[in-house]
């Protein structure tokens, strides 16, 4: 069903726009989707969509309307909106569009399926949803089977989280748990742990990461906590040849995964 929403005193258009604060997603167990390749996808990656707002002044391409009529045909509520009032929905600077309301899901731990060889990337205490976003996309490229969110600082269905994961957020399994429980089930399913820190005695690259393996990252300010560093079957550090003793926890574990990746890739030649 769709209508047409010009008013920017709309109830629904204050509800959506409340869900920029942690407080209400979580009492409504629902959060924000904006941008055509996110909702695209949500889609993808079947999120339960509750409602959709899209604004034709703001399209970029030609693909929305297909992208619309697909997210309708799942009995999606619709509303068109005017240019002033999307600008209002909208949480970016340069809005296309689409936005849209979906249910929270929450992937549980025990629930996780553990691959022949294991990658698992821990993150532990990220701080900015900047930064969880980008590390969700990096997980994703570099075929990452889950993420472990331990001891959370931000919340994962922050907008900002969503957006800068530019929708690998719904390709990447997250599981907000404590450090506790993941390194429980870590060592129930015998996946080694290789935690990341600026004192290690080995480089990244120096050590066999080609078998299964969860990498560990903690914030730039602190790194990881001893629980993980104690945990750890292997300590590795990233070189530092300039002035600043850490680099920016997302720039760090794209790193990290990928050196994981180029170990793998040269074993399957």
């Amino acid at each position: 069903m769709e209508r047409k929403i010009t008013s920017l005193q709309n109830p629904r258009v204050k509800a959506v726009v409340k869900l920029r604060e942690r407080r209400e997603r979580e009492k409504t167990q629902t959060f924000l989707i904006e941008g055509y390749r996110e909702l695209l996808r949500a889609v993808e990656g079947k999120a339960k969509l509750q409602m959709l707002f899209y604004s034709p002044a703001h399209f970029l391409g030609t693909n929305e309307n297909s992208l619309i009529e697909q997210i309708l045909s799942l009995n999606v509520e619709a509303f068109e909106v005017s240019k002033e009032v999307f600008a209002k929905l909208s949480y970016r600077d340069r809005p296309d569009g689409l936005l849209a309301v979906a249910c929270q899901s929450h992937h549980l731990l025990e629930d996780l399926e553990v691959s022949q060889r294991p990658f698992i990337l821990i993150a532990e205490a990220i701080e900015k949803p900047g930064n969880l976003g980008s590390i969700l996309r990096s997980c994703d490229a570099a075929g990452v089977d889950a993420l472990l969110l331990c001891d959370r600082c931000t919340d994962v269905h922050n907008p900002n989280v969503v957006r800068s994961s530019v929708g690998t957020f719904f390709t990447v399994p997250v599981i907000e748990t404590t450090s506790e429980a993941a390194l429980e089930w870590l060592r129930k399913h015998e996946i080694p742990i290789f935690s990341s820190s600026p004192d290690a005695a080995h480089l990244y690259t120096e050590v066999d990461q080609r078998g299964p393996i969860a990498l560990a990252v903690g914030t730039e300010q602190l790194g990881l906590s001893e629980i993980w560093l104690d945990a750890a079957d292997s300590l590795v550090k990233i070189p530092m040849f300039g002035h600043a003793d850490s680099l920016n926890v997302a720039a760090a574990t794209t790193l990290l995964l990928y050196e994981v990746v180029r170990q793998r890739t040269s074993l399957s030649r």
